[in-house]
């Protein structure tokens, strides 16, 4: 393993083979003496680190880390256990309340490390952020090495199930081959846009059906 990457994404994704994320921690290296970013360098890869390319079951898309202190966990929508929840975090669990639980869930850790070891891998496009400044490391390239890390999952693996939320996470949708894969699509679970679709949605009984359907395990969301 090299700065806690399992070898099957070093070998699963070209970038990772030539180096280019070598290149981006040097360039966020440079950037932490100048400014606060998050989530903290051990934390940077939490998200491959826990979910193995061969072990990837489910995608789920993010922007970005949370800006604020404490927040970033190195996953995409979670943050450390004891952090406030943050708004789109609360609508996810809402919808697997209602979705999965009919409406009476258990407590919900907003640590999502759970999902990740069961083969949810919450990817962020972007894998870091400066303190109080959402999208400030986009021009750092983050997104050609995280590009190449979807179509590596959409051309080397097959069956998996890729969830994009937003117009953003929707954007990506064409680095995946739809005939290998199930694509599910709804709009952001912020505050701003839940209501419009994202709650009620069924993603996570969906995803769970394609699974079953395949005679792999459900997800426990």
């Amino acid at each position: 393993m090299e700065l806690g990457l399992p070898e099957s994404w070093l070998r699963a994704t070209p970038l990772f083979e030539a180096g280019a994320h070598l290149r981006l921690l040097d360039a966020v290296a440079a950037r932490r003496a100048q400014e606060t970013v998050y989530p903290a360098a051990e934390r940077v890869f939490y998200a491959l680190e826990r979910t193995p390319f061969d072990k990837v079951r489910v995608v789920i898309v993010g922007q970005d880390p949370y800006h604020g202190p404490g927040q970033a966990d190195g996953l995409a929508f979670s943050v450390p256990e004891g952090i406030a929840v943050p708004p789109s975090l609360r609508n996810i669990f809402q919808e697997v309340a209602r979705d999965i639980y009919a409406g009476a869930a258990p407590h919900f850790s907003t640590d999502l490390t759970r999902w990740a070891e069961q083969g949810v891998l919450l990817l962020n496009a972007v894998l870091t952020v400066a303190a109080k400044k959402p999208g400030s490391h986009r021009r750092l390239e983050w997104e050609t090495l995280t590009d190449g890390i979807l179509a590596a999952l959409s051309a080397r693996r097959e069956g998996l199930v890729f969830m994009l939320w937003g117009a953003y996470a929707q954007s990506k949708r064409g680095l995946i081959a739809e005939s290998r894969h199930l694509i599910l699509e709804a709009p952001h679970p912020s505050p701003l846009s839940a209501y419009r679709g994202f709650l009620g949605c069924g993603h996570f009984s969906r995803a769970n059906a394609y699974l079953r359907a395949r005679n792999e395990r459900e997800i426990i969301w």
